[in-house]
């Protein structure tokens, strides 16, 4: 079975939703049309089985349609995100090496590539249909080097600490992870027999269609049978519209979008929503508390990483009624296949509730990287795959994340994860957003820095968010510099980037060691 055929014909294809957009309505029936016709002109223009086609199409039913249409030529799905700069895409078309490009006419000038052939998008939302023309003449695919028959997608990092990567995955490994986590949610029976089953709830798409938390949320929802309801763009105002438009009642969230909501005056209710499943990262238990205490919505972390290809931690309904409240911020517990563990820098297993690095056997990786490197030290020798968090597993087999392996600051031999001072800082009333971050120090090695963004019309004290660090932290993680920011510096999924915030560090800190030097003087 290949992802395709989650878009294989039904009976009642013809009046069944598959993709809402706004005031648009897409049918299975149209939604397949459009993906044969894109498969038909890719086959036109060379692209061969085994291909890179990269895809840059904004939130729309064109981009699902694309994203069969190329499975339906046998090729491989790049998704690219509109929102990168036109260098940026550059670099990821020189990474990838696509043997065509589908998009719209408008974006065709971005790519600054004149040798490959593109294929755009046919405005005609009015009439629910998805149609392609060539954009190119008569240019011909490349002669692209082609990957081998099971890779599905090559999907880029999130790139918070450096350039994205691509990686490769399979269309076995992405079905071997979603039946675990369709079992969990709705149990053994039911999963084997969907057929049966009422017209399921349509799984609502808050996140870019670029990024794998979009792309595995809309594969869970056709292999469920459900339709997808896809935002164009993410705003407060239309979650909540499009939430009571289409009953959802479960749907999924990542952190900064259930910030934005917490902290939105003008959102009063989002009924008749009852869970929601963090993505990207898990919602800290304050923010998480903060969140159900504001809607009466139970937040759910769940976990993955595109090197392994989806979701391998979640919860389940029973989980979620009788440990929602004890275990809020968790990721929840292993999903069916993957085996944990947590070890020390010593490379030892370590026991419960002691932090370490998250391991996981899981029941696919990734294929490696599309630069032709492979997963190296991400694997161990004996086949477990490192995923760089920092986690602990308590006594009842729930997992909590603490940070990044990367993150970590080592403030001479002293362990300080950001999460946690960024917690305490949250806390103080004028502290709308804020980030913590390692900064190279001379004595130490590293030293905490916060960045701080104020709230509208606040004045931030630094002796005042410094006696409020002191008394909630041990000294060591106190922050040596607290400084305002308009804004942090984020992903497309709100992933801070830490990169950018320690560059600025090194910055100031040079510039405030030249200021100190010419007084000297």
């Amino acid at each position: 079975m290949r992802l395709v055929d989650l878009l294989e014909p039904r009976p009642d294809d013809e009046t069944t939703p598959a993709v809402f957009v706004e005031e648009q309505v897409v049918t299975r029936a149209a939604l397949r049309a459009g993906s044969d016709q894109l498969a038909e002109r890719l086959r036109a223009v060379g692209v061969r089985p085994g291909h890179p086609v990269a895809v840059m199409l904004p939130n729309t039913a064109e981009v699902v349609a694309a994203m069969f249409g190329v499975w339906s030529a046998e090729a491989v799905y790049v998704p690219l995100n509109p929102r990168s700069s036109d260098a940026e895409i550059g670099h990821l078309v020189d990474a990838v090496q696509p043997a065509a490009v589908v998009t719209l006419a408008p974006w065709a000038d971005r790519l600054q590539d004149t040798t490959r052939p593109v294929i755009v998008a046919v405005d005609d939302e009015a009439t629910g249909t998805i149609g392609w023309r060539n954009g190119t003449g008569t240019l011909q695919a490349p002669d692209v080097p082609a990957h081998e028959a099971d890779i599905a997608l090559v999907q880029f990092t999130s790139g918070t600490t450096g350039r994205p990567k691509p990686v490769l995955l399979r269309h076995s490994g992405y079905l071997a992870l979603l039946e675990p986590v369709l079992r969990k949610l709705v149990g053994d029976a039911a999963a084997g027999d969907l057929a049966r089953r009422k017209a399921p709830m349509p799984n609502l798409i808050p996140t870019s269609m670029s990024l794998s938390a979009g792309i595995y949320n809309v594969l869970f929802a056709f292999r469920v049978g459900a339709p997808v309801v896809i935002m164009p763009t993410f705003t407060t105002a239309a979650f909540a519209a499009a939430v009571a438009r289409h009953g959802i009642r479960s749907t999924v969230l990542p952190p900064a979008a259930m910030n934005m909501l917490t902290d939105d005056p003008a959102i009063t209710s989002l009924a008749p929503l009852r869970y929601v499943r963090g993505i990207t990262a898990p919602l800290s238990p304050l923010r998480a508390r903060m969140f159900r205490d504001r809607f009466g919505v139970m937040v759910l972390n769940c976990y993955g990483q595109t090197e392994i290809g989806g979701e391998i931690i979640g919860w389940n309904a029973a989980d979620s009624r009788e440990f929602g409240e004890s275990k809020l911020g968790s990721i929840g517990r292993p999903h069916a296949g993957v085996i944990p563990r947590i070890v020390g820098a010593d490379g030892a297993e370590l026991p419960v509730d002691e932090p370490g690095e998250l391991h996981v056997r899981t029941p696919a990786v990734s294929a490696g990287y599309a630069d032709g490197s492979a997963l190296g030290d991400r694997i161990t020798a004996d086949g477990w795959f490192r995923t760089g968090d920092i986690a602990r597993i308590d006594p009842d087999g729930f997992i909590w994340i603490e940070g990044r392996v990367s993150d970590m600051i080592n403030r001479g031999g002293l362990k300080v994860f950001p999460g946690e001072v960024e917690e305490v800082l949250r806390l103080v009333p004028e502290v709308a957003d804020c980030a913590v971050v390692g900064v190279p120090d001379d004595r130490l090695g590293e030293v905490p820095w916060a960045f701080v963004v104020p709230r509208p019309g606040a004045a931030l004290d630094p002796d005042a968010l410094r006696a409020a660090a002191r008394e909630r932290l041990l000294p060591y993680k106190v922050p040596v510099r607290f400084v305002p920011l308009d804004e942090l510096p984020r992903t497309e999924v709100g992933k801070v980037r830490a990169g950018d915030l320690v560059r600025a560090a090194e910055q100031a800190a040079a510039e405030t060691t030249v200021d100190a030097g010419a007084h000297r003087t």
